[in-house]
């Protein structure tokens, strides 16, 4: 099992480094954009949730999208203390641009399955991603 998960830490690296991915766009950030893209507005304290991370980090990887234009962000209606966010017309062609690129990238790791198992192999990661999200919750190691 330790292997399989430095094997994937590995291969899943493009997900996780603060380089670009497409269009100047890290994974982080166009996690951001699409987060962003499918609700049409969000809140900066539910992107909290969807990234799973501190606020801290949400506000490092939402400024250099505002900065380059592709987010607005503005203080919610309801409440002045919180912020919303919301794509520009920049942000919402990045986000179509990146979408692109991702799903051939996607396409091209699909075409390297065998097609007989590709829904299986599927399938398996999903139960597989469900196991570890189970079992970090679980973890009692690194208290």
């Amino acid at each position: 099992m330790l292997e399989i998960m430095m094997s994937l830490s590995r291969e899943i690296r493009c997900c996780s480094r603060d380089e670009a991915i497409c269009m100047d766009v890290t994974f982080h950030q166009f996690t951001i954009l699409d987060a962003v893209a499918k609700k049409g507005e969000l809140e900066l304290a539910e992107l909290h949730k969807i990234l799973s991370v501190e606020k801290s980090t949400t506000t490092r990887l939402v400024n250099p999208l505002i900065q380059k234009g592709l987010l607005t962000r503005e203080r919610a209606a309801h409440d002045s203390r919180a912020a919303r966010l919301a794509l520009t017309e920049e942000g919402r062609e990045t986000h179509r641009k990146v979408l692109l690129c991702l799903a051939g990238f996607f396409e091209n790791i699909a075409r390297h399955l065998p097609g007989e198992k590709r829904k299986e192999v599927l399938e398996s990661v999903r139960i597989f991603i469900g196991a570890m999200r189970k079992a970090a919750g679980d973890c009692q190691c690194c208290e």
